[in-house]
């Protein structure tokens, strides 16, 4: 034979209003990440570049960034690393489009980033990380 059913006040209403109340902050949880993604993504806007040159095979992977301007140049580096895919360890050099000799780029900055443990194995950054540094005093166009 069954026990008698107890009633607890509150109790199948509590249940119910506490699944709705976690249900509800995960959504939001889950509404405001991607929505505070899909901002960052159009809301940063690099200034204008070119890519020079991209290997597109090996393990350690230079790509070669031009540009006429000093202008947020971390933007433009994010903006190159956010288009690479494939497991490397990438080398980004953002150079002025004047200055530079055969010899020497007008080198306005310089940055790694990796993707997967093979670009973790080379760059030294953790995955998916990534370092960025100006080099200061530089101008572009240049003087």
């Amino acid at each position: 034979m069954m026990a008698p059913h107890r009633n607890i006040p509150g109790g199948t209403m509590r249940t119910h209003t506490t699944a709705a109340l976690i249900a509800a902050g995960l959504l939001a949880t889950l509404t405001a990440c991607s929505t505070s993604e899909h901002v960052e993504d159009k809301t940063v806007t690099a200034p204008p570049y070119k890519i020079a040159k991209q290997d597109s095979d090996g393990n350690t992977r230079d790509v070669v960034v031009e540009v006429d301007h000093t202008t947020d140049l971390r933007a433009v580096f994010d903006d190159v690393v956010h288009g690479l895919s494939d497991e490397a360890g990438y080398h980004v050099v953002i150079n002025c489009s004047t200055g530079g000799t055969a010899s020497a780029d007008n080198r306005l900055a310089n940055g790694q980033h990796a993707i997967g443990s093979m670009g973790a194995a080379t760059t030294g950054l953790d995955e998916g990380a990534s370092e960025f540094s100006i080099n200061k005093g530089r101008t572009c166009p240049a003087a």
